[in-house]
């Protein structure tokens, strides 16, 4: 059922439910001001008939029918009957002779034990049953009549009704398919503007539907120009990375192939195919260092669900570091500061991927080594608010604080690493690695002093 029906049919049902709950209201409380209005008309009758009955010395029978049939009292076929105490019928009068009521016992003793009179029905007659008690008599009056202009309004009443409740319904079939339509046109404006983008044109964004910043339609519009300017600057990096690598790929394929045909044009000396072969050896172990960190990338480009995760000991990691950091460079050396670390060991554990906890953080520290005049790294680790932190901190040429954002963004290499031996994704491998262990890395530098990169990740306690 499409979205705009159904939007139709809830608001019918709303307004119909609202007709009702209405329409039966006002025709409860009228009818029981009816039946309100006639029981008190025919106990005041039934009042003046018993006082009249007990003043039997001033007034006989048939004195009383004549003013009982002069007291229309807007009442037609009225009937009134009197019961003495050994329930025999007194006094009868009609409107219509034919026309009497039939009154059983255990109502006139239910008349006698009322403080009040007691109302019934029968023969589409009103009827109320009232005791009436003097010093000179004692009796049970039935007073009856059918209430002619109170059921004329009730038919009048449930005529109007029932046109307004079938009139409420169709203007709520209206009104509701206008309402339907109105509240989905933005929606079907938003969807026809995200049909027209497309991967070639996604500069474009959606035009806002409402001008007031607390309308849902503005939110609505706003978080999917969010969502276009998220897509557009993942496509732009997409971009730029598959024209880097494929820059970085193409670069020593081209060296080998060019050496290789120079090398095949004569015949050469034996040292001259070494120099050839050990040239191509070292292109071919540059694309193969390209090639592992690529495929690197890859995988810390997936989801967190995708991972072995283990239950870690982050100083562990970071114990592996010096060694490890001596094979990439004889060179190189680290410096581990541990002083700051808590007593109890558990603070130290965090939920992750060793291989690449231990991959993310050694492209920091080589980093820092290669660009570093005494080519020396200190790593800090301390524990805070059920937090690890971690600082890799160097003596190197400092980045540039315009620069500090775009060092994590996959080939960007900064002006002071001309000249220097790598290919620009080992710190944004390693800030995806952190995302995907729901860490952060920053960095703070400054020209020609050196750099300081921060990471912190969730203890397992926090978690």
């Amino acid at each position: 059922m499409a979205v705009r029906t159904r939007i139709t049919l809830l608001f019918t049902l709303l307004v119909v439910a609202i007709l009702t709950l209405v329409c039966a209201s006002v025709y409860y409380f009228s009818y029981t001001n009816r039946v309100k209005d006639i029981q008190t008309r025919l106990a005041n009758r039934a009042i003046t008939t018993g006082h009249l009955l007990g003043q039997g010395a001033a007034f006989d029978q048939a004195l009383i029918r004549k003013i009982d049939a002069s007291t229309s009292v807007a009442m037609r076929d009225k009937v009134v009957q009197a019961y003495d105490r050994n329930n025999i019928r007194i006094y009868w009068y009609s409107d219509n002779p034919a026309d009497t009521l039939h009154i059983d016992k255990p109502i006139l003793d239910k008349a006698r034990k009322t403080t009040d009179h007691i109302y019934f029905t029968q023969a589409k007659k009103d009827a109320i049953a009232f005791y009436y008690t003097d010093d000179n008599a004692s009796l049970v009056i039935i007073a009856a009549a059918y209430d002619e202009a109170g059921n004329e309004k009730l038919r009048h009443l449930r005529l109007v009704l029932s046109l307004s409740f079938i009139g409420g319904i169709l203007i709520s079939v209206i009104g509701g398919y206008l309402f339907s339509i109105s509240l989905l046109a933005p929606i079907k404006r938003i969807a026809d503007e995200v049909n027209d983008i497309s991967a070639r044109n996604l500069t474009r964004r959606i035009r806002s539907v409402a001008t007031d910043p607390r309308d849902e339609w503005y939110y609505f519009s706003g978080t999917l120009n969010q969502l276009l300017n998220r897509l557009q600057e993942s496509f732009e990096i997409q971009g730029r990375f598959i024209a880097n690598a494929s820059h970085e790929l193409s670069t020593p394929l081209t060296s080998i192939s060019s050496q290789l045909e120079v090398a095949l044009q004569r015949v050469r000396t034996i040292d001259e195919y070494r120099q050839v072969i050990a040239s191509v050896y070292q292109d071919t172990r540059q694309l193969s260092k390209l090639t592992q960190t690529l495929l690197e990338f890859a995988r810390a480009s997936g989801t967190a669900g995708g991972l072995e995760i283990d239950l870690l000991r982050i100083d562990e990691i970071l114990l592996r570091l010096p060694a490890e950091i001596t094979k990439v460079d004889p060179l190189f050396s680290v410096t581990l500061d541990f002083d700051r670390l808590p007593e109890a060991e558990e603070e130290l554990l965090v939920f992750g991927n060793e291989e690449l906890l231990f991959t993310a953080i050694r492209n920091i520290v080589s980093n820092a080594c290669k660009y570093s005049n005494d080519h020396h790294a200190v790593i800090r680790l301390a524990v805070a608010a059920k937090e690890v932190h971690i600082t890799v901190e160097d003596k190197g040429r400092g980045i540039g604080e315009e620069e500090w954002e775009n060092i994590f963004q996959p080939f960007y290499r900064t002006d002071n690493g001309a000249g220097i031996p790598g290919f620009g994704l080992g710190l944004s491998l390693s800030r995806r690695i952190l995302q995907l262990h729901k860490g952060t890395i920053s960095v703070n530098s400054i020209l020609g002093i050196g750099s300081t990169f921060s990471i912190m990740l969730p203890s397992a306690a926090k978690i």
